[in-house]
């Protein structure tokens, strides 16, 4: 199977900018799947959730994470597996279904704030962002609420890296790091 590296976690923690980065470093190639879900849908996340709604969006959501941890291309000069790194919506592996077909696909590294650091990271731009907007309440403490929520899903991660007070080098640093610890520790236990 091909190597993929999958990052997940919160909205604002970095998954799509350190993914890139990562993509580059590596030489590898970059599947963000919320930017698919939006080329598919003709249209950006907020205008799915206001017309469709939440449960047309985490459908378009599985339909692509499927692809993206089954696709198996092969390199033409080589015939190898192709590496990928893929980052994930902040809600994809709650979905269980989700969870299951990326780890299997690869290794999942959940990216991690303090709810303050994500308040801030989201600032103006929280009125665009559906999940931040339900229920009224004030972003901080919807942020802490969606984190709460999601924790359980967040910690079956076997990777887990902490962007609050790093920035996007420093986390692409981290998360190679753990990565190649993690990938030399499972594979070598299994050789």
């Amino acid at each position: 199977m091909a190597p993929k590296l999958i990052l997940t976690g919160f909205m604002a923690t970095g998954k799509s900018v350190v993914a890139r980065a990562l993509a580059r470093r590596l030489s590898w190639r970059l599947l963000d799947c919320d930017a698919e879900i939006v080329k598919r849908a003709g249209k950006p996340i907020p205008e799915i959730f206001h017309r469709d709604g939440e449960a047309h969006f985490r459908a378009l959501e599985r339909a692509v994470i499927a692809e993206v941890a089954n696709e198996r291309r092969r390199c033409p000069q080589c015939r190898g597996p192709l590496p990928a790194v893929i980052a994930t919506g902040g809600g994809a592996i709650v979905d269980q279904a989700n969870f299951a077909a990326l780890n299997r696909a690869g290794v999942i590294v959940c990216l991690v704030a303090r709810p303050e650091v994500i308040a801030k990271r989201v600032g103006p731009s929280a009125k665009s962002r559906p999940m931040l907007m339900q229920g009224g309440k004030p972003v901080n403490q919807r942020i802490a609420e969606l984190i709460e929520a999601r924790s359980e899903a967040y910690r079956r991660a076997p990777l887990r890296i902490d962007t609050s007070d790093l920035n996007v080098e420093q986390v692409a640093d981290a998360v190679l790091d753990a990565f190649t610890v993690y990938g030399r520790e499972k594979w070598t236990a299994s050789a």
